[in-house]
């Protein structure tokens, strides 16, 4: 096995990075760092920063209409992708806090996007099921318990459109995937990305983006 880069993330490089992409907006910047400020211990479940452009430039590369996230927070990536959609475009926003996502309502209403996410505060799988069963998903976000991601992708990937696309998060969880002997998040993890890497419906690739993103596409 041979690596074709080496490149080290340092600070000093990623803030290079962040400059290189587009800049958050004032009420992106704004929900960051209220994230951080009011949930230290918590924010690291909030995306990467430069997550949050990479999740618009899919939507508008797939021309999405239709998306669901599945683990919402305190609104970040709903928010970038809403920016994304076309006015009429809907995001199903799946979480279990009113806590933390009064967060992102205000933060949506904020931006102008309030009108184009669908906030439903349930079990994910509960609302996953309750959905259409033919395919109509075009994009997916899937960031939420790491227990259930096998079963969030089998009620994803049959509502997904051919060539729509699933972005998963923390599918390298801290490098903990590499270890035979993980437990907790870091072992249903491994299965995911066994799962996913053995699922003949979709082609996937694993990027080393913030804590691993795994894109998959709906043949």
């Amino acid at each position: 096995m041979t690596k074709g880069n080496d490149t080290k993330i340092t600070d000093e490089l990623y803030a290079y990075v962040l400059a290189h992409n587009p800049p958050l907006d004032p009420v992106q910047r704004e929900l960051v760092d209220t994230t951080w400020a009011r949930f230290p211990d918590r924010a690291g479940m909030q995306s990467a920063e430069e997550q949050g452009p990479l999740l618009a430039f899919l939507v508008r590369l797939t021309g999405a209409r239709h998306i669901v996230e599945v683990g919402t927070f305190t609104g970040f990536s709903a928010l970038s992708m809403a920016r994304a959609l076309p006015a009429d475009g809907t995001l199903i926003a799946c979480d279990v806090s009113e806590a933390w996502t009064a967060y992102g309502r205000e933060a949506w209403t904020k931006a102008g996007v309030a009108d184009r996410i669908d906030l439903r505060i349930a079990p994910a799988l509960d609302t996953l099921r309750a959905m259409p069963a033919e395919p109509h998903i075009d994009f997916a976000y899937l960031d939420a318990d790491k227990g259930n991601y096998i079963a969030y992708w089998e009620e994803l990937v049959p509502r997904l459109r051919p060539g729509g696309v699933i972005a998963t998060d923390n599918t390298l969880f801290h490098g903990g995937v590499v270890d035979p002997q993980a437990t907790g998040g870091a072992a249903a993890i491994r299965e995911f990305n066994d799962h996913v890497v053995a699922d003949p419906r979709m082609d996937s690739v694993l990027l080393t983006v913030a804590d691993g993103l795994t894109l998959s596409r709906r043949k």
